[in-house]
């Protein structure tokens, strides 16, 4: 029961080529050096400050409050790593491939390289039923054709996921780990000896930072909150850019197949800095390049650009972004709650 693209292309190409020339025109493409500085300086303190601090207090409860605010830090390391990814931070390969392993292997414990091949796939495909690796079907599905038959634990969480959307959010961080891992048996992956060398460096630091100053008992709710907070945020900066959104048949020209499958989320500054630019997700997804601070000077264009083009430009702010994908949740199981009844009533 999944919406799909509607409007057709009238050009094959011409459209994104005009409003690409406006943007290059604008020098909205040019790197933003500063900012980046800046940045990953804030970020790299905070990260720094929050495992002094933990040292610090030691084994003491007060630590579980450090447990969430480096939740919070290690989901910004791994937003700076999707921004070092699509190489917004640097210009060639090698500095992007170094940046990018140090905050997603060695500082959150995640495979760059798996999540950079991941990623690309989404951009090429967004919300596509069969390309886009985001909305293929696992705990949490978003086409009801997808959860026919499912019985068990996947059923249950099928016909119930409105409700346990953001509970499993907090379990996203270990999810991100396990599929680390997984993708370290591939062949295929690229430097997959330093990969997993680097992630096994995060986790035995990780591992022995918990174990050496807290108690064992601390040690695991310190983990749980910590990975819980990373998940739950990680995840809400995803969540409002592409779900609920309509899925494409694959016919679409590039301007449509990226505009109309994305959302973009209002709310001001505040919101900027909480999800890194994601909120920008229509820009981000047109020119994936573009440094975040430039994303907010090119939305008038390309809103305008788009209204010009007769294609759908959606926004709305963060609270109706995450109603909207739970509406959709509920209505991709609703067939599937409608079986379960039918059967009780038929036993």
């Amino acid at each position: 029961m999944s919406a799909s693209v509607s409007q057709r292309p009238k050009t094959d190409g011409s459209d994104f080529s005009a409003l690409n020339r406006q943007i290059v025109d604008a020098g909205l493409l040019d790197r933003r050096p500063g900012y980046y500085a800046v940045r990953l300086s804030v970020v790299a303190a905070m990260f720094a400050g929050g495992w002094v601090a933990f040292f610090l207090i030691g084994s003491s409860w007060w630590n579980i409050a450090v447990a969430g605010f480096l939740g919070l830090v290690f989901s910004q390391a791994g937003l700076l790593a999707h921004d070092v990814a699509h190489r917004q931070v640097f210009r060639t390969r090698r500095p992007s491939a170094v940046a990018g392993r140090i905050a997603g292997n060695v500082a959150i414990g995640m495979s760059y390289g798996w999540w950079m091949d991941k990623h690309t796939r989404h951009h090429n495909n967004p919300n596509h039923d069969d390309l886009d690796p985001d909305v293929q079907p696992e705990l949490l599905i978003w086409a009801t054709e997808a959860a026919w038959g499912r019985r068990g634990v996947k059923g249950f969480v099928s016909r119930h996921q409105a409700g346990l959307f953001f509970p499993l959010l907090t379990l996203l961080s270990i999810d991100l780990r396990i599929s680390s891992i997984k993708a370290l048996r591939h062949p295929g992956m690229k430097r997959r000896g330093l990969e997993a060398g680097l992630l096994a460096l995060h986790l035995i630091a990780y591992a022995a930072a918990l174990l050496l100053v807290l108690s064992p008992l601390r040690a695991l709710v310190f983990f749980l909150v910590h990975q819980a907070v990373f998940g739950l945020y990680l995840g809400m900066t995803f969540a409002p850019n592409h779900k609920g959104m309509p899925h494409p048949t694959g016919d679409e020209d590039y301007l449509r197949k990226q505009v109309l499958t994305s959302r973009n989320v209002t709310g001001g500054r505040l919101v900027d800095v909480a999800l890194g630019g994601l909120n920008y997700q229509i820009e981000h997804h047109l020119f994936p390049a573009m440094p975040t601070p430039n994303l907010p000077k090119a939305q008038p264009i390309v809103r305008a650009y788009c209204e010009q083009a007769g294609v759908s430009y959606e926004e709305m702010d963060l609270v109706s972004s995450y109603r909207h994908a739970l509406r959709h949740l509920h209505a991709v199981g609703a067939p599937l709650r409608a079986e379960r009844r039918k059967r009780g009533l038929a036993a």
